[in-house]
């Protein structure tokens, strides 16, 4: 991957501008790796093109966006996409992490993979669209906010313009993220250590913690620990799940991340179409897009917690990294759904 400065700006936005007229449908990061860049290396060339380059107070960003009212959330990995119609309320902050905890848009944010934001006007498919972009320091997208139609347009103005950084020089040097660590040797972990431990968990959250004082991956972990707790399931049991619980009304949590942010949808689902390689949950207020050709490795999971057992069904690519995953919705204090129980297990039982 190349970096991008001011000198090779221009030749990146004409080239860009280019590709974009031969593919008017094709999404800003299919066309940022046609171009062997990061999206963030894209749209940083177009400052002063639709696009002005953000400080980064990313307090400021996100107390700002609880004033502009509803608003498209958008967080994707490399095979999910997850859209969430709502408003920035509830926000909490700390120096690394935050939380956005309104009933609709739903997140948990990292902000050591929070390194660079634009404010950008586009126009796709003969739409304008208005947004604000965040980036982590290899370019990758990490979370976007777009404009709607309810959106209080001279609020978000404000807050652009407040943030809008003095140097506006297009293009965007970016540094590669580590690679992926790889797992110990199987042979390494004392899987009866992680049963154990597995075991006495009494709270989801306990969870990453658990893996990380083990040194164990969380896929090798699920193969290790035995089928009273992880089981594999079959090709098509996301959208098993998903045709299921609209058809049952059954209220679930949907969650799709990256490094820098988690974004979660919780409730029914509604519309669920397979259209190619993509599966799809398009209903008003929720998006969800998923690559299932991406998927490499799909588990039903169950998590013992002072409510009982909480079951998940959880999918990986092939670099043993979270695209999405699902829950029944619930709250802390309250046992998880039956129906929802129910519906995971059968995917458990149809694998077998």
């Amino acid at each position: 991957m190349h970096t991008a400065t001011e000198a090779d700006a221009g030749i990146i936005r004409d080239r860009f501008h280019a590709l974009q007229k031969e593919r008017p449908n094709a999404r800003a990061r299919d066309l940022a790796d046609a171009l062997d860049l990061s999206e963030g290396q894209v749209v940083a060339a177009r400052c002063g093109d639709g696009v002005a380059r953000l400080a980064p107070r990313w307090h400021d960003l996100l107390l700002g966006l609880t004033a502009v009212g509803p608003v498209m959330a958008l967080t994707r990995n490399e095979y999910a996409v997850h859209e969430k119609i709502g408003t920035y309320g509830n926000v909490e902050l700390s120096i690394g992490t935050g939380l956005v905890l309104d009933p609709d848009i739903d997140l948990r944010i990292f902000f050591d993979h929070w390194a660079h934001a634009f404010a950008v006007t586009e126009t796709r498919n003969g739409q304008a669209l208005t947004s604000i972009q965040v980036f982590d320091r290899d370019g990758t997208a990490v979370h976007k906010v777009y404009v709607q139609g309810e959106t209080d347009r001279s609020a978000w103005d404000r807050l652009v313009a407040d943030l809008t950084a003095d140097d506006q020089t297009p293009g965007m040097a970016v540094t590669p993220l580590p690679p992926v660590r790889r797992d110990r040797p199987d042979a390494h972990v004392d899987a009866e250590a992680l049963r154990g431990k597995w075991r006495a968990l009494t709270d989801t959250h306990d969870f990453f913690p658990m893996l990380k004082d083990l040194d164990v991956g969380r896929v090798q972990a699920f193969r290790l620990v035995g089928r009273e707790f992880a089981e594999p399931v079959g090709d098509d049991a996301f959208a098993v799940a998903l045709h299921r619980a609209a058809a049952t009304a059954v209220p679930i949590m949907i969650f799709v991340g990256n490094p820098g942010v988690i974004q979660i949808h919780s409730g029914p689902v509604g519309t669920v179409r397979e259209m190619g390689e993509w599966l799809n949950v398009l209903d008003p207020g929720f998006n969800l897009h998923l690559r299932t050709t991406g998927v490499t490795e799909r588990w039903l999971v169950r998590k013992p917690t002072s409510d009982g057992i909480v079951t998940s069904l959880e999918l990986f690519d092939a670099n043993g990294r979270q695209i999405a995953w699902m829950f029944g919705q619930r709250k802390p204090g309250v046992p998880e759904r039956t129906e929802w129980r129910v519906l995971a297990e059968s995917l458990a039982k149809a694998a077998a």
